[in-house]
């Protein structure tokens, strides 16, 4: 018998409940009761955490919930026969077989390709068909050791055989699946296509990886169902699963001779840059369960048309692009993934250089912006001369973090085009973002320079070129036009009229005072709460940080716009944190384990922290997040207080100008928050429905362990 499912983790016909947040519950109390789990409350949180991230429900009335928790002390199966169908987010409609994975943080490797090769087994209709024939609990454990290759087939049940390979039949298998399921590795094409032949799509071939998160269902399943799908097509189609089994990558053989690649992944693709120049469609890993047909059709079109997107290679960007890029996605979707893929890969630089200059200031004081190249020609750690070593070190400092700094706008820009057209749009970009340093235009022109020479790079990549010559395209040809097109406008037509619009936007800020410093303080705050590291976020956070170069002595505006802007980062997640603990009855049980985190997320600048709580609960917490940043940042402006660093929370309450008040402000701002998020719940009678919930979690710990 196996050791992941045995008859008292199997529910047969008995109401768990009307909503799979309750079904989860009970199933998840099953594996605690049984000694499995340390603590029911982790382990349900991380189940709900990992639902709530994707649906789990597949078609045919099947659900895989599944999550890694660090409660789970050993890999649990648990099983669930409904009497009626509960909403799983399938497409046609609710699930009544439900199997629920609970693997722990650091499963070996023998139990985790169990646990995909059961995921596997449920896209098997007469595996299926079985589960819902058997009679007790103990033949359900005998079906699914039997499709774990774990047991003899039970007397009188279903075969849940794999099939032959070649087989046509949807109930059937092929064995080279299988095969795949056992080793992670990448799976050969069916050996024969008996269905398909003849059919139109004949002689097309297709390669394919799937990946999730987790790496334990859905990536195994997504790659079973377009194998399936392809052979009823008469595609040849090899599909290479990245998950938590382990992988082996296709032969380069079997990508060069594919006329299109789909991607199926909720994750970064490994080693993307093997498919370059390949046709693709790249989709969230469950459309290749639900529509497994609708991909293989939308690669075989790509295939055919010349102006199709292709595969530029590599990772970081792509993994954006990935997840969801595709002949459907819009370029104003594109271009706003592309500027915030600059602003990530700037912000270490922004970090790094202005922590190094601030631990400057500390050293040696704030002349040491005006004196610090004096300091370093001068002198040597060994021949300090006139100043002294507090001056030297402070100098060192205060010039890694300055020239750290100077990258920020090349990075944005080189980042941007990166997320446009991969690696052959980084060289175009940095070039275009010195030009916009060179100019004047700050980040605004670097983001204009990185769009410029993204889009260039992105075009001059797709039209199709004989061997020779497109080999020198990526490190020769592109660099080149694309560095020629982008910082040439900006030198001749762009660059001047966006460094004077800069000019006049930070005389503008340095005459702020008064109520005209509070209201930008306000606008700062609101837009930081308003969506949680999002896009808006993002444009508050580099509008602070692109100017914290340009502070002095004698112009402290722009620390001071940095100090708002952190300040009302740092609540969302706070004020989560504060009303998830002081009114606990308005939220779940998963939703206070967030908030325990919350307070050091919070605590360090990361508004990131509250967005478990917004995408539960939008209408209530974002406006809530925007008034009390809005309150935050105006109290921040109007007290004058400043950061020299760009990033950090609490953290850096030593290069704080006017800590107290910054404090202040960010208590008042949580306070504000919290006490609204509450009030809403309350008028919205969220109490009533977190106390149902809580109830149904607690009638979980009274299911019987067999029916």
């Amino acid at each position: 018998m196996s050791e992941l499912i045995t008859p008292d983790l199997v529910s047969l016909d008995q109401d768990l409940g009307a909503d799979k947040e309750t079904v989860i519950g009970r199933l998840a109390a099953l594996v605690q009761r049984t000694g499995r789990a340390e603590q029911l409350d982790g382990l349900l949180a991380d189940a709900i955490a990992r639902e709530n991230k994707t649906a789990t429900g597949i078609p045919g009335g099947i659900a895989i919930p599944h999550c890694r928790s660090t409660a789970v002390i050993e890999p649990t199966l648990v099983m669930a026969r409904l009497p009626q169908g509960v909403p799983w987010g399938a497409k046609d409609g609710p699930a009544d077989i439900v199997f629920f994975i609970a693997a722990p943080e650091g499963a070996d490797q023998t139990h985790l390709k169990l646990l995909a090769k059961l995921a596997r087994s449920l896209m098997k209709k007469d595996f299926v068909a079985a589960l819902r024939a058997a009679r007790s609990e103990q033949e359900i454990v005998r079906i699914v050791d039997d499709a774990l290759g774990l047991g003899a087939t039970a007397e009188g049940a279903p075969a849940t055989g794999t099939g032959a390979a070649g087989a046509t039949s949807a109930a059937a298998v092929p064995s080279s699946v299988d095969a795949r399921s056992e080793d992670g590795s990448a799976a050969p094409a069916p050996a024969a296509q008996t269905a398909g032949d003849a059919g139109p799509h004949a002689g097309k071939k297709i390669v394919a990886v799937t990946a999730c998160p987790t790496g334990i269902a859905h990536t195994y399943m997504a790659a079973d169902g377009l194998t399936y799908a392809a052979e009823d097509m008469g595609v040849d189609l090899q599909v290479e699963t990245q998950g938590s089994a382990g992988f082996t990558k296709l032969d380069p053989a079997t990508i060069a001779a594919a006329d299109a690649v789909i991607f199926a992944t909720d994750v970064d693709v490994r080693d993307r840059s093997r498919f370059a120049g390949k046709p693709f469609v790249a989709s969230p890993v469950k459309r290749g369960i639900d529509e497994p047909k609708v991909m293989i059709e939308e690669a075989l079109a790509n295939a055919g048309n010349p102006n199709a997107p292709r595969v530029q290679g590599g990772t970081g960007a792509d993994a954006e692009q990935g997840a969801s890029t595709g002949a459907n996605e819009g370029w104003g979707t594109r271009i706003r993934k592309a500027v915030m893929t600059g602003v990530s890969y700037m912000i270490p630089f922004v970090a790094a250089g202005g922590l190094l200059m601030a631990f400057g200031f500390m050293v040696a004081g704030a002349d040491i912006a005006n004196i610090a190249d004096d300091v370093l020609t001068g002198s040597t750690l060994w021949n300090l001369g006139e100043f002294t070593l507090a001056q030297y070190i402070g100098a060192v400092l205060f010039k890694m973090g300055n020239l750290a700094m100077s990258l920020l706008v090349p990075a944005l820009a080189g980042y941007i085009a990166y997320g446009l057209s991969d690696r052959p749009g980084i060289a175009p970009g940095f070039a275009a973002g010195l030009v916009a340093n060179f100019m004047g235009a700050g980040f605004l022109g670097g983001i204009v320079g990185g769009l410029l020479a993204g889009l260039a790079a992105y075009w001059l990549a797709q039209p199709r070129l004989p061997r020779w010559l497109g080999s020198l395209m990526p490190v020769v040809i592109i660099p080149l036009l694309a560095t020629i097109f982008a910082a040439g406008l900006l030198l001749l037509v762009l660059g001047g009229p966006i460094a004077t619009f800069m000019v006049w936007l930070t005389e503008v800020l340095n005459g702020m005072t008064g109520a005209s410093a509070l209201a930008l303080g306000a606008i700062l705050g609101l837009m930081m709460g308003s969506d949680l590291g999002g896009p808006i976020n993002k444009v508050a956070y580099t509008f602070a940080a692109a100017g914290l170069g340009a502070a002095t002595v004698a112009n402290t505006a722009p620390q001071e716009i940095m100090a708002a802007v952190i300040a009302a980062g740092m609540v969302p997640p706070l004020a989560m944190a504060l009303a998830s603990t002081v009114a606990k009855r308005y939220f779940t049980v998963a939703e206070q384990e967030n908030g325990k985190a919350a307070w050091l997320l919070g605590a360090s600048f990361i508004s990131e922290g509250a967005i478990p709580f917004a995408a539960a609960d939008p209408l209530r917490v974002l406006p809530a997040s925007m008034i009390g940043g809005a309150v935050t940042g105006a109290i921040s402006m109007a007290t004058g207080v400043t950061s020299a660093a760009p990033h950090g929370g609490v953290w850096i309450l030593p290069v704080i100008g006017n800590p107290l008040m910054f404090l202040l402000a960010v208590v008042v701002g949580t306070v504000v928050t919290a006490g609204i998020v509450v009030a809403l719940k309350h008028v919205g009678g969220a109490h009533g429905r977190v106390a149902d919930a809580t109830r149904s979690r607690e009638d979980a710990a009274a299911v019987p362990t067999t029916a």
